[in-house]
């Protein structure tokens, strides 16, 4: 999927929770994200970010954010495992 429509998408998830205010928009896109998008889609979006996220509306960078947080400390604590 282009990196565009994934931005797009997510920007849509981050507007609907906005209303909820900042902190529950950050968490409440991320948990979406996390359940409903496909594993390659959420990598993409990830990508997009640590290339600089343009377009991200902020608390949709934060959240995207604390989701890529966590695959990098998943994949340490696999490593550190033996």
């Amino acid at each position: 999927m282009s990196p565009d429509k994934l931005v797009y998408m997510a920007n849509q998830i981050g507007k609907f929770f906005a209303r909820q205010g900042p902190e529950r928009a950050v968490a409440g896109t991320a948990d979406h994200i996390k359940k409903f998008w496909d594993p390659r889609m959420r990598a993409q979006i990830i990508a997009h970010l640590k290339a600089g996220g343009a377009g991200l509306d902020p608390a949709v960078r934060a959240a995207i954010g604390s989701l890529a947080e966590v695959k990098w400390e998943a994949r340490g604590q696999e490593t550190h495992k033996q």
